[in-house]
């Protein structure tokens, strides 16, 4: 037989019970819908399919900024402390992101960008699905193998760049403990590496030292491996986007904690996951850099810009009078806003802050991005099908639904596979 739906409060206190989520309301809303999003095997291997392509398109762009290094300063406009995070570490980026694919009306697949610094969600992702699987008989949980193959991801890295690299790694996972809304995150990869007999420290950036060995050590600790969700952006020098706010109190970069890394990671004593290449393609110019060096890609990625890649060029490149007159048909996006934040949809923002948002746009920090339609439910939802990609390869989904554009606000949501 069959068991009855969960209900909310049902589904809350379940997922409290599991130690990680410690709030399922947000704003006194839910943040969860207990209803499963049903994908058809087809679909989720297109969505798949588009995340793992892009991450190659990505994979060129790496290669051709290694190349090319002046486009560090003449398109990217990376600080000096950016542009050291990049060169030590090019062309390698990527363990593990998430790509975030959109069904449109007219049934094609866009990705509006890839997270490749610190991608969230992993929490939601993995619990959600269990907790509702028995109510769908014959379906498939697409994240059942999400924390196995970040951890093999994580010990085939460690493998390649640790000299020598042990058979038991001790992993440092370094993030804001000033912050608490990823702590369920941190909670989690914990218990991943904890199951696979590896040793777990827990810090951030400021607790970080110099082993006697040479290693890193975080809170005393020596660590093999980073694992770092803490974003790069905040290594770095911490600058405003617009004209007319005032500079962040915390804006010098962590020289020294960077330093640290760095040298152990040249050493072959440390190894950081994601690597702090991801400064290059986090940076939301990558989408432009697509489309205004279109011709320096392969074909096979220049079809995939085409394809799924919403048309983007830096807000600069184009005059402002269009931009205000057109408002409905950009979004715009700055360098490393994150999770809607630093992100105006023209159609859903007033003109009046509209207009403001382009006359203090800070030039070098912002893209334009074409909108485009996503497809909408009876009740006027869109989907983000987060596709997280590891080693290159898809390896799970993270389904939120929203009216809008994808905030905070957004509803995580259960998501089986049928045939």
């Amino acid at each position: 037989m069959t068991p009855p739906p969960l209900t909310y409060e049902a589904l809350a206190e379940r997922l409290v019970r599991t130690g990680l989520v410690t709030d399922p309301w947000l704003e006194g809303m839910p943040r969860f819908r207990a209803e499963p999003l049903l994908v058809p095997a087809a679909r989720r291997a297109a969505l798949y399919r588009a995340a793992e392509d892009v991450a190659a398109a990505y994979h060129e762009l790496a290669r051709v900024c290694a190349a090319s290094p002046e486009f560090l300063d003449d398109f990217f406009c990376l600080t000096p402390v950016q542009k050291l995070m990049w060169q030590a570490s090019q062309p390698v980026w990527h363990g593990v992101a998430r790509a975030d694919v959109f069904v449109t009306q007219d049934g094609q697949l866009a990705v509006c960008e890839l997270n490749s610094d610190t991608p969230t969600g992993e929490v939601e992702a993995v619990l959600l699905n269990p907790l509702v699987h028995e109510g769908w008989p014959d379906t498939e949980d697409p994240n059942r193998a999400l924390g196995e193959r970040l951890c093999e991801m994580v010990e085939a890295l460690a493998g390649r760049l640790l000299m020598p690299a042990p058979e038991r790694l001790a992993v440092g996972i370094v993030y804001p403990t000033e912050i608490p809304e990823d702590l369920g995150l941190v909670r989690l990869y914990h218990q991943w590496f904890e199951a696979r007999g590896h040793t777990v420290h827990l810090g951030s950036p400021f607790n970080l030292s110099e082993a006697p060995d040479g290693r890193v050590a975080l809170l005393g600790a020596p660590c093999d491996v980073l694992l770092r969700h803490y974003k790069t952006d905040w290594w770095g020098e911490r600058l405003s986007v617009w004209d007319d706010e005032e500079s962040f109190e915390d804006r010098a970069p962590l020289t020294g904690p960077l330093a640290l890394v760095l040298r152990a990671c040249l050493e072959g004593r440390c190894a950081v996951v994601n690597p702090f290449g991801a400064v290059l393609t986090q940076n939301k110019r990558s989408l432009a850099f697509m489309w205004e060096h279109h011709a320096r890609f392969s074909a096979r990625a220049r079809a995939t810009i085409r394809a799924h890649i919403p048309y983007t060029v830096r807000l600069e490149t184009l005059p402002i009078e269009e931009l205000a007159r057109d408002r409905e048909q950009w979004v715009l996006k700055s360098d490393y806003g994150a999770e809607g934040d630093e992100v105006l949809v023209g159609r859903l923002t007033p003109q009046r802050e509209w207009n403001a948002a382009l006359v203090h746009a800070l030039p070098g920090r912002w893209v334009a991005q074409r909108y485009f339609a996503a497809e909408e439910s009876p009740s006027g939802e869109t989907i983000n099908h987060g596709v997280y990609v590891i080693a290159g390869q898809a390896a799970g989904l993270y389904t939120r639904v929203q009216r809008g554009a994808t905030d905070p606000l957004a509803l995580s949501t259960p998501v089986l596979i049928t045939p």
